[in-house]
């Protein structure tokens, strides 16, 4: 599995259940990447999307803590053990974790690779991203060139997962 996020110089990654900025370029990247493949969120993050409907051209698999929650188009799980069983058809390769925050630590230890685009400025929020750069079992292995958008200065970084 893979994880897909974007974070502020301190890993933050939103603030009321919304992004932090939107940047064209990141959002085209996360479509280009995630198009065609599963991906798993929180029922937040759904609800954060445009209408609360799930990504078209997408398997979309919603966690949610409340039993009944269902939702059209996508396939509602309520518990990790329900998620890895929903998961099971999919090869790991194809599954992106796109958020929340409890969603990324739920699934980090299960992924071996992330995406994150980087934004060089410090944002109020509170949300955060588990910081890679922190931890022994991830490192960082590739980095773009710096990109801008506005006055916000922004890089794509992959990370992967320590054998």
């Amino acid at each position: 599995m893979k994880l897909i996020a974007s974070a502020d110089k301190n890993w933050a990654i939103g603030k009321d259940n919304k992004l932090l900025v939107r940047i064209p370029n990141d959002m085209k990247f996360f479509r280009e990447m995630t198009t065609g493949h599963v991906i798993v969120m929180g029922r937040k993050t759904l609800e954060s999307f445009p209408n609360g409907l799930p990504l078209k051209n997408r398997t979309n698999l919603v966690l949610s803590k409340k039993p009944a929650y269902q939702v059209k188009g996508a396939i509602a799980v309520h518990s990790k053990e329900e998620l890895e069983t929903a998961l099971k058809p999919y090869k790991s390769e194809d599954i992106y974790v796109i958020g929340g925050e409890s969603i990324y630590r739920m699934l980090l230890d299960a992924c071996d690779t992330a995406y994150i685009t980087k934004i060089d400025y410090a944002y109020e929020a509170d949300s955060y991203f588990p910081n890679l750069d922190e931890r022994a079992d991830w490192e960082l292995v590739e980095e773009s060139e710096e990109q801008t958008y506005f006055d916000l200065e922004y890089r794509f970084f992959t990370y992967k997962r320590k054998d």
